[in-house]
């Protein structure tokens, strides 16, 4: 346990009026609910800078006892992005054509989705996310990492928000398995891929399924 002499100030709290708390709730609400998930992507290059701060924000995520269990791969090569759609599509076809029970086929043709992934082509950047299941010290000694799940879902939500904020969309990509980019990336044994996050700008024209959100009284019960 950290000891009083650890502890610094909070100074960055800032309190605001009940009002003004209603209002900036409600003005993220009207902003983050204009976040869609999109599939086709624009070619056009982000500043990597953009992509460096917005990695800075999935950063400043809380996580368990603080050990920051993530490791981002920004990947805009466009060498290394075909290999990622090359392995992540031979997983795909094992799983649509093996794996996937048909109730779980019909959702997912629902919302348009199949085993060829172009965006992994076309998207300019693809944020491969790694959960360090474990740490290593500078002994080579592992030290346990908590709630890692947690931690990382935590740092991705933050990441998605992030990258809406300036202007861009993205995708939550998941193929089954996902070893292929522990090779691909060079990255150890102790990091375990979680996601791809597709990042860029939507395709001129781009559409979206036409879906919908569940209402408050839905998912949330004030006691």
């Amino acid at each position: 346990m950290n000891n009083e002499s650890e502890y610094i100030p909070h100074n960055h709290y800032r309190e605001y009026t009940p009002d003004e708390m209603q209002q900036r709730a409600k003005d993220f609400y009207q902003d983050v609910r204009r976040r869609r998930t999109v599939r086709e992507f624009s070619e056009k290059p982000i500043p990597e800078d953009v992509i460096a701060w917005c990695l800075k924000a999935a950063g400043t995520a809380p996580s368990g006892a603080n050990q920051q269990p993530w490791h981002f791969v920004a990947v805009g090569d466009p060498v290394v992005k075909h290999q990622i759609r090359e392995a992540a599509e031979k997983e795909e076809c094992a799983f649509y054509e093996h794996r996937a029970p048909e109730a779980w086929l019909d959702v997912l043709w629902d919302l348009g989705t199949h085993a060829q992934k172009p965006f992994l082509d076309h998207a300019p950047c693809l944020i491969a996310i790694f959960a360090q299941k474990y740490g290593i010290d500078t002994h080579g000694n592992k030290i346990k990492h908590y709630y890692v799940k947690e931690s990382m879902g935590i740092a991705t939500g933050i990441l998605i928000n992030a990258l809406h904020h300036v202007g861009l969309v993205s995708l939550t990509y998941t193929p089954s398995p996902m070893d292929f980019l522990n090779k691909i990336l060079r990255r150890p044994s102790n990091e375990k891929a979680f996601m791809i996050l597709v990042a860029g700008y939507p395709k001129k024209d781009v559409t979206v399924p036409n879906i919908s959100k569940k209402a408050l009284e839905e998912i949330a019960t004030f006691v």
